[in-house]
């Protein structure tokens, strides 16, 4: 395919528009999408495999386009979206607006664009995959913590053949991402007592050892901003503690029973999580407890993993990262500090992956989020030399 306009392909428009026509919010159903995407695919004589969440509300698609007892390449992305509460859109979230060379909509960026061009790719795949298969991948719940991801994976698992690579189509301004670092988010619940604030030292203040527990995870934050691990590849070269969610409490004149409290820590490929985690329970265990055990026995401390997703870690020498430099017409790599369900397919299925669609992540999220026509035009470059590499 031969193509010299500087115009994205009128199909791509048209899927895009679909796509963003469907409010997929993580906490909505994403089956009207799937539905269609289903559809789409049958029209053209391809089966998709719909694997769905317990409750039967949301589901992933695994389709594969040319011959199923073959590895081939698998094209990854999440159908879901963040919320647009409390945002100041100029025009409808929900409803695709050209403008000044960018198309905007909640998901054009993140990363209903990469998914409208796989899908416009399909004809021209059915044509070319005749030796290499393309496998399509479409998850649920990423937004959330790469939930929704897990039940593919184990679909995958089970196959006698697995793609023998994955390009994920987050927003990298095309970029060939090889690493990215893993995300795991807790749950605190501190149990203190309640008494009368004259009684104060006869009762165990719960929002006074959440913060004591808050201050730790601060100086956990500095001392890794401080001390390492470091890797230079990233915009943040170091590990990220953060805490998000702090409540607790119902009047001044009562020692509060209950603290909550959210974290998460982002943590670089070659620092442990495990280890991480395990110091910050001790802190809990052996400082804190003891303290508040000792005024009312039954308080304590409730840590509970709410997601976790592996960071990514793909040699810069793998094939993989070889091959889609080749069709992204670059010779570079970088990291990023965002999480993607990359890390998943190369730790959990040992899939060589890497990170690379368009758009760029300072984009997502945002009100009036958007993708430039320039970005979606390189991803449609990107797909024709993957053309004449399954050719």
């Amino acid at each position: 395919m031969n193509r010299t306009d500087a115009m994205i392909k009128p199909e791509t428009r048209q899927i895009l528009e679909t796509l963003i026509g469907f409010d997929t919010t993580s906490h909505y159903s994403n089956l009207e999408l799937m539905a269609w995407v289903e559809g789409y695919l049958k029209d053209y004589g391809i089966n998709s495999m719909l694997i769905h969440n317990e409750e039967g509300t949301k589901a992933n698609l695994y389709a594969t386009i040319g011959p199923e007892d073959r590895p081939g390449i698998m094209l990854s992305g999440h159908t879901d979206v963040v919320p647009i509460d409390g945002q100041d859109w100029s025009s409808d979230p929900f409803a695709l607006l050209e403008k000044d060379g960018k198309l905007y909509g909640r998901g054009t960026c993140d990363m209903k664009g990469f998914i409208a061009i796989c899908l416009s790719y399909v004809p021209q795949f059915i044509e070319s995959a005749r030796t290499t298969p393309i496998h399509l991948a479409f998850s649920y719940d990423e937004e959330t913590g790469c939930i929704g991801v897990h039940r593919l994976i184990e679909k995958l698992r089970d196959m006698p053949i697995r793609p023998a690579m994955c390009i994920v189509g987050e927003p990298s301004s095309m970029q060939v991402v090889t690493g990215h670092k893993g995300k795991r988010s807790y749950r605190v619940i501190v149990t203190g007592t309640e008494a009368h604030s004259s009684l104060a030292p006869q009762a165990v203040n719960a929002v006074e050892y959440g913060a004591k527990f808050v201050c730790f995870l601060r100086s956990l934050a500095d001392r890794f901003q401080s001390e390492g691990p470091f890797d230079e590849m990233y915009d943040i070269t170091h590990t990220t503690v953060h805490t998000g969610v702090m409540s607790g409490g119902t009047a001044l004149n009562i020692v509060p029973q209950n603290c909550e409290i959210e974290f998460e820590f982002r943590n670089l490929g070659n620092h442990d999580g495990d280890a991480i985690i395990a110091e910050i329970e001790a802190y809990a265990r052996e400082v804190l407890e003891p303290e508040m055990k000792a005024v009312m026995p039954e308080a304590g401390i409730e840590i509970t993993e709410e997601t976790s997703a592996p960071g990514l870690d793909t040699g810069a020498d793998e094939e993989v990262v070889a091959f889609v430099k080749a069709l992204a017409g670059r010779n570079d790599h970088t990291k990023v500090a965002y999480a993607t369900e990359a890390g998943l397919f190369q730790h959990r299925l040992d899939i060589p992956t890497v990170v690379c669609g368009p758009g760029s992540i300072n984009e997502a999220h945002k009100p009036n989020e958007f993708v430039s026509l320039d970005q979606l035009e390189l991803c449609e470059r990107f797909m024709d030399r993957l053309l004449e590499r399954l050719g």
